[in-house]
């Protein structure tokens, strides 16, 4: 048995993770630039707003001068994105938008993994979501009955600030090193790992890992790949 077989609890990541947001997004993003009669693509839109949401968390949890909540940074990058690209922001436009992220959806192979993986171990989302819009997202768009749903707003830092990690750790009653987080963001390995933790790395897309001394325990390309290495 090798050392990720050994955790008690998979801590997973949700936003990228289990639910698929660029496939559940730019058919939004896509009507909304058609609408605003703009030449830019939807993945670009896409990629832009993505990147600048996670500058937004970095900025929000350094700054520490109170946690915005994750929807406020979606938020916040969104306007920046759209400001990116010569458009203005109306307060009703940016309103509509952000309300498509109520229908995020899961990856299609995610809840048969999960239904394999749940009788060897607990399962917990860790996640940046809001409390409110994780169990919206967990209970309606997910559809599965985790062991425990984490949100870092507990702690007031995004990930991957090491006091999430260790707190969830010490929600669940184990030791850093019992758990194994699951996620599709290298930092969020990065930081799992930094504190500790095991980290799998579900790298879909084929992405290059952070240069980082901190490497992933495990990587796979789907939550497939994860129940066949874990089982």
């Amino acid at each position: 048995m090798n050392r990720v077989q050994d955790a008690k609890a998979l801590t997973f990541d949700l936003f990228g993770t289990i639910l698929d947001l660029g496939g559940s997004l730019r058919p939004h993003i896509e009507k909304f630039l058609t609408r605003k009669g703009v030449e830019v693509s939807a993945d670009r839109f896409w990629d832009q707003w993505r990147a600048r949401q996670r500058i937004e968390q970095f900025q929000d949890t350094i700054m520490m001068v109170g946690h915005a909540g994750y929807l406020e940074t979606v938020r916040r990058a969104f306007v920046y994105t759209l400001g990116l690209n010569g458009m203005e922001s109306f307060a009703d436009e940016v309103k509509q938008v952000m309300a498509s992220w109520q229908e995020l959806s899961p990856f299609p192979e995610v809840r048969v993994a999960l239904e394999r993986l749940k009788d060897r171990y607990k399962l917990v989302v860790l996640s940046n979501g809001d409390p409110d819009f994780l169990e919206h997202l967990v209970k309606n768009r997910v559809d599965w009955a985790f062991d425990d749903v984490i949100s870092v707003t507990e702690f007031g830092a995004f990930k991957p600030h090491p006091t999430v990690y260790l707190g969830a750790a010490g929600i669940l009653g184990l030791e850093a090193g019992e758990c194994l987080m699951v996620s599709a963001n290298s930092f969020d390995v990065v930081g799992a790992r930094a504190c500790g933790l095991k980290g799998a790395f579900v790298n879909r897309n084929r992405l290059p890992y952070d240069d980082s001394p901190y490497r992933p325990d495990l990587t796979v390309e789907d939550f497939t790949g994860l129940a066949d290495a874990l089982l």
